[in-house]
Order: C-alpha cells, then sequence, then structure tokens
C-alpha cells in the first residue's frame, strides 16, 4: 500500500510529543487520546494551519513545509467542530466555496447526494443561520466531500450528534471514503467509535 502521510519526531510548541506515524491511501483512522494531548493539534499541522517546533511531516514523500500551503489544503481539508459557513443558505455556502478555490460547481442532483451522505437532508434554500453548530457541521462536511480531497481531517463530528445521527455520519462518510479512495482522519474521544470504524488507531500521549 502507498503512504500518503509520514510524521516522525514531531513536537508542537516544545511541550507536545508525537509518536512517529505512517498512514496508507485510502485508510480511515482514528486519533484519540486524553484532553489536552494535542489531537485536534495534530490535524492542524498536517494541513500546516500551525506549524511544529521541531520534526517533519511527508505528504506523498514530500514535507509539507515544501508545499505552498494553499496547494496543500486543496488537498487536505479540515473540517473542524466549529466551521465557517457564510450567512446565506445552503447552495449559496456551495457556490462560495467552490468560487474561492476555483473549481467546477456541481449541480443541485450532486449537491443533494453530498448533503445526504453527511445525514444533512435540507432543501438547498435553507438558511444557514437558523442551523445548530452539529447541522452546520455538517454541511461544511459535505462541502468538503465536494472538494474531492485526498485527505479528510474530522475534528471531533460526532460530538454534538445523538447517537443515531452519529452512525448515519459514520457508516455514510467512512463507506464514502473508501469508495473514493479518501484517506479519513479523524480525532474522536469516543473509543466505541473507534474499535467500530477505524483500520488504524493512533493514540496520542500528551505533554513530556
Amino acid at each position: 500500500m502507498v503512504k500518503i502521510l509520514e510524521i516522525s519526531d514531531l513536537v508542537f510548541m516544545e511541550k507536545i510529543h508525537y509518536p512517529n506515524i505512517s498512514i496508507e491511501q485510502g485508510s480511515i483512522v482514528f486519533i484519540q487520546g486524553p484532553s489536552g494531548s494535542g489531537k485536534s493539534t495534530l490535524i492542524r499541522l498536517i494541513n500546516n494551519t500551525i506549524s511544529p517546533s521541531s520534526g517533519r511531516i511527508l505528504f506523498n514523500g514530500v514535507n509539507i513545509e515544501d508545499i505552498n500551503s494553499i496547494d496543500l489544503r486543496r488537498k487536505i481539508i479540515l473540517v473542524g467542530q466549529s466551521p465557517y459557513l457564510f450567512n446565506t443558505n445552503i447552495k449559496e455556502n456551495f457556490i462560495l466555496f467552490h468560487k474561492f478555490r476555483e473549481t467546477p460547481f456541481p449541480e443541485d442532483k450532486k449537491l443533494m447526494e453530498y448533503l445526504h451522505i453527511c445525514c444533512a437532508n435540507f432543501p438547498l434554500d435553507t438558511q444557514c443561520i437558523n442551523l445548530s453548530g452539529g447541522e452546520k457541521q455538517r454541511i461544511f462536511l459535505a462541502i468538503a466531500l465536494s472538494f474531492n480531497p485526498q485527505i479528510l481531517l474530522l475534528d471531533e463530528p460526532t460530538s454534538a450528534l445523538d447517537s443515531s445521527t452519529a452512525d448515519c455520519v459514520m457508516v455514510n462518510i467512512t463507506q464514502y471514503c473508501k469508495e473514493n479512495h479518501i484517506t479519513l482522519l479523524i480525532v474522536s474521544h469516543d473509543t466505541v467509535l473507534g474499535k467500530q470504524y477505524a483500520e488504524q488507531i493512533i493514540r496520542i500521549g500528551g505533554m513530556k
């Protein structure tokens, strides 16, 4: 299998020390560990939102420090716990994000498919300002899928969801990523989800 990510000797702020990590293309990976151990920080390091104190992260064999940050984030997309959406409707959010990325805009039928995958079956004219935090996260996740990333980074994607919706999201997202050869990295405190869906579990120990 092809190694899409290789992380070695990674340290953040001289305090958080990460284990060496190797991740295969198209795999489903959970990142777990105690609160404050640096799980969310790790995925921000991976898409170069923040920089490490030392160590290196290789993406397809290339140090991410040698890759243009904008180009990197087109291929490695992070969906945080409180993603930004424009105060307009769902369709217009899709349009605006694709416009900024200068990518072809999917037709309405495809938009609805992405929303369905994310268990966000809202009409395209739904105003995002009226949605809950968990609903907005799922809308942004649908937008992220429409960009067809190589790596999708999710930060606690089920923390604001009831168990039924959480299962819906996890089943659909993991299946979609496997079918489309997208590497999925999920930060989650839920060990049950990890046991159920992960092909690889990375345990983060914390500070030294």
